[in-house]
């Protein structure tokens, strides 16, 4: 038996209900012999291991080159294809329209193609459709219409399996760069750039649509560096790939890792009126991580696609007008309160009947008249994230027709399933990626859908095993938990979706002081009474036993379990430990 099936530190079932879970044997023996070979800290050495760095490649890993991570952009299929057309369009002056996805991919995407045309002194139509009018994706009507006005449609975040706009677009040629799950049969168009098409390896498959969109531009500036023109500088367009993939939850591996830590760079020198704003609005004023990009930075880009006018979050990232970027900031914050008003409501019932209809099946799902579908992706990621199980909320019109939305757990494509469900005539239509999807459904198709879609998630192991397992890297003394070693641990990052945050415990800590913090948070201070001090915070720990145990701890010692960050107040930084969970010692 190895350490990953023991409970670490002999936590079987912590203050949430978690049982604790460390490292396997093997991946213990590398951060040790990690150490010893590279003479980097034990902590940082088992946050590398369990990534499954060898020691020889440490070095490279912490310092990631994107030169020397970025695929060829010709390794994609109608890649050549794709771009000889585009950059036809584009040294033939025609007229181009811009089709894209509502939310952040879609959205970046587009804003990365408007601000390369700009640079090349060329215009392009950017056209979103409406989340409630018009659903996911383009549509006959639409795509007929820009056809007739544009020789050109490139269709961002979207497009792989439509067939029949894309037919629909008589008179122009259509290009599609996505990264949704294809297929068996592509439309018929110029080119599907696509690394999810069915006929594509796969290994290209974490990439969300702005990273294709980005290996286009590379391509294109190659085909223009040979022909003697200097393309835009696409380094200084990173900050939009890192913003979509963090915002879709693309795995933070491999070539994303690198796309997103430059990104990150380049954000941090605030040159985008438009993210500029946007970080002002949103109050930020630390360098940005992607905490700020999922969590501040992306919702708000969102609620114009989700309750707002559909294009306003990408007119936000393309212009390079700081007056527009400031109006169309503080309205994008404006929509993103509604949002979250409309969001509580709905989950409030979602939660409720979720509960009602039972969550220890494969699928958590629910269903109402009237809610928003701008808010039931949302949703559905709080029922995943409370239940620990794939999870769908659907909202019904006046007409009983659904739109839905999904989010799966690691390990369960919720996107196949979806799709072969829509295949089988379950659902009106249906699609999407392993970590979310979307569908559309007549009220009557419910019950047997949601069935259906629970056998294959089943099939997939999705609703199994005992209580969530918090994993963590090691064991940490207060002492050794300083700044410095926070900065050497961030080098191993970004942490995201595919790339979990160093956890660490904290063994057999005294509390010496705590106190609540708004409705539901906590502050403490806790020691080992061998070394410094830490100050810790714990989001939401009132929600459970987690905040009233450790406030009224009585003197008892504790395990305590999280995530070192900076705390920068004050003009200080001191280490705070972002506690996710606690156990008595």
């Amino acid at each position: 038996m190895t350490q990953d099936t023991e409970a670490f530190l002999g936590v079987e079932r912590s203050l949430t209900g978690r049982h604790w879970a460390g490292p396997s044997v093997d991946t213990a023996r590398l951060a040790e012999a990690m150490a010893q070979e590279t003479g980097l800290p034990p902590a940082l050495s088992a946050v590398l291991a369990r990534r499954g760095v060898p020691p020889n490649e440490a070095t490279a890993f912490l310092a990631p080159a994107l030169r020397d991570l970025l695929p060829d952009p010709m390794t994609l299929r109608d890649m050549g294809p794709a771009t000889e057309r585009f950059l036809a369009a584009v040294k033939g002056r025609e007229k181009i329209a811009i089709f894209a996805d509502y939310d952040v991919d879609g959205g970046a995407s587009a804003a990365l193609l408007l601000c390369w045309l700009r640079q090349m002194g060329r215009q392009a139509t950017l056209y979103i459709p409406d989340r409630i009018d018009e659903g996911y994706g383009p549509n006959d009507e639409a795509m007929a219409d820009l056809a007739r006005r544009h020789e050109l449609i490139v269709c961002v975040d979207c497009g792989t399996l439509s067939h029949g706009p894309i037919a629909a677009a008589k008179g122009a040629d259509v290009i599609v760069l996505d990264h949704h799950l294809g297929g068996e049969t592509l439309p018929e168009c110029v080119a599907v750039v696509n690394p999810n098409r069915q006929d594509e390896s796969g290994d290209l498959g974490h990439l969300c649509a702005a990273g294709v969109v980005f290996l286009l531009l590379v391509e294109a500036n190659r085909r223009l560096r040979g022909d003697g023109v200097t393309g835009p500088d696409l380094m200084a367009m990173l900050d939009l790939v890192a913003l979509a993939t963090v915002a879709d939850v693309a795995p933070l591996i491999g070539v994303n890792r690198a796309l997103v830590r430059q990104g990150l760079v380049v954000m941090a020198r605030r040159q985008r009126p438009g993210l500029v704003a946007l970080a002002d609005v949103a109050r930020m004023d630390v360098a940005p991580t992607p905490y700020h990009l999922g969590f501040l930075l992306g919702p708000r880009v969102n609620a114009g696609g989700r309750i707002g006018a559909a294009d306003l979050g990408a007119r936000l990232l393309a212009t390079d007008d700081a007056a527009e970027a400031g109006a169309l900031a503080e309205r994008l914050d404006q929509l993103n309160t509604e949002r979250r008003e409309i969001e509580s409501a709905v989950r409030a019932a979602a939660m409720a009947q979720a509960e009602a209809r039972g969550a220890d099946g494969p699928l958590v799902w629910a269903a109402g008249a009237g809610w928003h579908p701008g808010v039931v992706g949302i949703v559905a990621a709080r029922l995943k994230e409370t239940f620990a199980r794939p999870a769908v909320v659907i909202g019904l019109d006046e007409a009983g027709l659904g739109k839905g939305s999904g989010r799966s757990v690691a390990g369960v494509d919720l996107g196949a399933a979806i799709q072969k469900v829509a295949a089988e005539g379950l659902l009106l239509k249906g699609g999407g990626h392993r970590m979310a999807a979307g569908l559309s459904l007549t009220e009557a198709q419910l019950e047997p859908a949601m069935a259906r879609l629970g056998e294959l998630l089943a099939r997939q192991g999705a609703g199994t095993g005992g209580p969530e397992r918090l994993r963590l890297d090691a064991v940490l003394m207060p002492g050794a938990a300083t700044p410095e070693l926070v900065s050497q641990i961030e080098q191993a990052g970004p942490f995201g979706m595919g790339a979990a945050a160093p956890r660490f415990a904290f063994p057999d800590c005294a509390i010496h002081a705590a106190r609540r913090v708004g409705d539901s948070h906590l502050k403490i201070t806790f020691g080992d009474g061998m070394g410094p001090r830490i100050d810790a915070i714990c989001f939401g720990a009132y929600d459970g036993l987690l905040g009233s145990a450790l406030e009224k701890h009585g003197g008892a010692r504790f395990h305590l379990a999280g995530r070192l960050e900076i705390n920068h107040w004050g003009g200080r930084s001191r280490v705070q430990l972002r506690l996710d969970d606690a156990a008595p010692a």
